[in-house]
């Protein structure tokens, strides 16, 4: 063999490698590059199903987060009202106090000496039955009712506090 004959066979020999590598290379390019396109359309898949689990999480948080306020809100407008129904009456005490309507009282204990409660002097007698009772100065009664007040108050706040604590052990 001439040596232009086999420098053309080796161009030849080495031209049909490089097309093999080339078409391999080719080959080896589309199969890769189906399996990078499947793997990131499941990526992509992954990711919707991810969010969409995340956003349903999202709205369930929300609805609970307004059933709760919506829940406090009542309860507030109830314990709102207790108040101002006990301040109300409270007040209507006081008036009535205040203008003579109603005078507080309060019961004597009988003397041990008497004679099973029998009063010594004759009284004027009246519908009122029981023991004897002195009548309050109308100030220590506006300060009773101040009293009372707000013990009113602490008890209508304390079952208000245990309401709420019992709201949120049910929760």
């Amino acid at each position: 063999m001439s040596p232009a004959s086999l420098k053309l066979l080796i161009t030849g020999i080495t031209v049909a490698l490089i097309l093999t590598m080339s078409a391999t290379w080719k080959v080896q390019d589309w199969r890769y590059g189906s399996r990078l396109a499947e793997q990131a359309n499941a990526h992509l898949s992954d990711l919707a199903k991810i969010g969409s689990a995340a956003a349903d999480q999202v709205q369930a948080e929300q609805g609970k987060r307004l059933a709760l306020e919506q829940q406090l809100a009542a309860d507030d407008q109830t314990h709102h009202r207790a108040l101002t129904d006990a301040q109300r009456n409270q007040d209507r005490l006081r008036d009535r106090l205040s203008t003579s309507d109603l005078r507080l009282s309060v019961l004597l204990t009988e003397d041990p000496a008497s004679c099973n409660g029998v009063p010594t002097t004759p009284g004027a007698v009246g519908v009122v039955h029981g023991g004897r009772r002195a009548q309050l100065d109308p100030a220590h009664a506006q300060r009773i009712i101040a009293i009372t007040d707000a013990g009113d108050r602490g008890l209508i706040a304390l079952k208000a506090c245990q309401a709420y604590v019992r709201g949120l052990n049910q929760r």
